[in-house]
């Protein structure tokens, strides 16, 4: 039977990464006896071991509380999990529009971070009611006063906040109680057709696809034929349950409840995460509010070291591919690399964790060439282009503008390392937005910065400028035009396709000399002299030559007229460019990750 609505809380709990939220969702399931303490294990609702290695939330979750107050009262909690990092907010979003309140927690040792503020803003555009809360209170270097007054200063959030210790359980009733007063119930009508949001999709081999779902009006019941409103796939419900947070079965799910439903659906690309589910018979005239479609604004060829691998590697993209629906790909070859999948990601911690898993869970030896963005460029005949790839960049003499991705950079930071952090951003051709002072010891910076500045290395320099303390936010703002050429590095005189990449015409020189600098480190002596040369626009822009190994060939002559001498090594001579002429150069896979490091090297 389902539950009535006013006894329903449906929230979230949003943070920065690494300030408490999987923990206190650990107390909060303990506290309920939704977990039983024997069964209990720290970040239970990060079920993928690389959550669990990494300490962070990559896929949103929900789950099912009984709570009974401590006056008696009966309710019904619903917890939908949420990522804190940037590349997920996609996820956040849409586990935030099926809920009606948020608990935000700020570590007080540190405070509001760059994701603190980018994920209440998310909560606030919705419209959902915000509960502040303060974790790690317990430790000595928590400052509860300056996190509360940053809190109002920063986030405009004038609500009392709940002072707890999510490590130790201190406080932890306290949020319990402020959810079930604070957080409004909802509002869905049980009698109206059904119309519920899919926020999270997962893929079983026995089931098919599990769709996690929030009933906003209506119920859903198995045996109910259902369509999917954005792709028009019709289905029968076959079996509707809640989490707790294994999947318990339920004969309905009603208006304001939250849980899963399986409807056999074998293909994950059929239903659409945002979607909204409504009764075949009662078709609804619009979908819910909150529907948006990830777009991948990262992109790299992902290739096997040992070609025999890739039927294995098409095997693993589309199973994995079922889990993670936000990422594609498709068929690529490159000259040096030989075949492979070109991938769209989210962002770079998006592409690492989808390389993470293909290498772990399917056990495969992998390259990655160096990330690129989207590129729309305009061609003299007035025709707009679409460039994700650098082996496609048309030659320089058709182009008559290109257009590259700006994101709004937010970066939270304490003001001894403003100096490095500004002159990294400055760097990378950042534009001043603005400054904000959130304390006498922190601040937050804007700029606007092209994303092809960020995929190659950003993060890791800003965290090494400003010793690990800043912590960054980004969103698009779209496309502006900019100076930017193709750099292609040839070998021998042949170009390297997995080498070229797309540079501002300002740092082409650098980056060339740089990479040929490199290479030349990497590539093996050959029995002839082998060049590594950087192109843009046809013309050469760096060198560096690999010297020939040379055999001493005269070292047996120890007499006799100097014109023997002279014919050996004319012979050698001969033979040397006899070699230059049919040689071919091996690249070594160091090679292609050394586009990746020239930033770190530069450093």
């Amino acid at each position: 039977m389902s539950a009535e609505p006013s006894r329903i809380r449906n929230f979230s709990i949003i943070a920065h990464i690494d300030h408490g939220k999987s923990t206190l969702a650990d107390r909060l399931l303990e506290l309920t006896g939704t977990i039983q303490k024997r069964d209990m294990q720290a970040q239970i609702m990060d079920s993928m071991e690389l959550e669990r290695e990494r300490g962070i939330t990559i896929k949103a979750k929900a789950v099912r509380m009984d709570y009974t107050a401590p006056d008696g009262e009966k309710w019904l909690l619903n917890l939908i999990d949420t990522p804190g990092h940037v590349d997920f907010t996609y996820e956040v979003s849409r586990a935030l529009a099926a809920c009606e309140g948020a608990l935000l927690v700020v570590d007080a040792t540190q405070g509001v971070q760059a994701q603190t503020l980018a994920n209440a803003t998310l909560a606030q555009a919705v419209g959902l009611r915000i509960i502040p809360v303060i974790n790690k209170v317990d430790l000595p270097s928590s400052d509860v006063d300056g996190t509360l007054e940053q809190i109002f200063d920063v986030l405009k959030i004038v609500e009392d906040p709940v002072l707890i210790s999510a490590k130790t359980g201190q406080g932890v009733q306290d949020v319990l109680d402020a959810v079930v007063k604070e957080i409004p119930a909802p509002s869905g009508d049980p009698k109206a057709p059904l119309s519920a949001l899919i926020f999270d999709s997962s893929y079983s081999t026995f089931r098919g696809v599990i769709l996690l779902v929030r009933v906003v009006n209506g119920t859903m019941k198995r045996g109910m034929k259902v369509k999917f409103f954005s792709t028009g796939t019709e289905a029968i419900v076959e079996e509707v349950g809640f989490l707790k947070p294994k999947m318990i079965p339920a004969e309905t799910l009603g208006a304001g409840e939250a849980g899963y439903m399986i409807c056999g659906i074998k293909d994950i690309h059929t239903v659409r995460v945002g979607d909204t589910v409504m009764e075949k018979d009662r078709a609804l005239a619009e979908a819910l509010p909150g529907y948006k479609e990830a777009k991948p604004v990262v992109f790299a060829g992902i290739f096997p070291i040992d070609q025999s691998e890739y039927t294995a590697l098409k095997f693993a993209l589309d199973k994995l591919n079922l889990e993670d629906s936000s990422f594609n790909y498709m068929a690529d070859s490159s000259q040096a690399l030989g075949f492979g999948y070109r991938l769209g990601f989210l962002g770079l911690l998006h592409m690492d964790i989808v390389k993470e898993r293909l290498t772990r869970e399917f056990n495969l030896d992998l390259i990655v060439t160096a990330p690129n963005v989207i590129y729309r460029l305009q061609t003299y005949d007035g025709k707009w282009r679409v460039i994700d790839n650098p082996a496609k960049f048309p030659a320089h003499g058709e182009i008559k503008s290109i257009e590259e991705p700006y994101v709004l950079l937010t970066i939270v930071l304490p003001i001894e390392h403003q100096e490095p952090v500004l002159n990294l951003i400055k760097d990378r051709r950042g534009v001043y937005v603005g400054i904000e002072y959130l304390s006498p010891t922190r601040m937050l910076i804007k700029y606007e910065l092209p994303l092809s500045e960020m995929v190659v290395n950003f993060y890791d320099r800003l965290k090494s400028v400003s010793k690990g303390y800043a912590t960054l936010d980004y969103q698009s703002i779209g496309d502006r035009e900019s100076d930017m050429v193709k750099l292609e590095i040839l070998i021998h005189g042949e170009p390297v396709d997995a080498l070229s990449q797309i540079v501002h015409k300002d740092k082409a020189q650098d980056v060339a000399r740089k990479l040929c600098e490199k290479l030349k480190e990497l590539i093996d002596r050959q029995n002839f002299e082998v060049a590594i040369q950087g192109r843009v626009n046809g013309k050469f822009i760096a060198r560096e030559t690999i010297g020939a190994k040379r055999k001493d060939v005269i070292a047996k002559c120890y007499g006799g007229d100097i014109t023997r001498k002279k014919k050996l090594l004319g012979k050698q001579k001969e033979g040397k460019k006899r070699a230059k002429l049919i040689g071919s150069v091996e690249v070594p896979q160091e090679a292609f990750l050394a586009v990746l490091k020239i930033d770190e090297d530069a450093a």
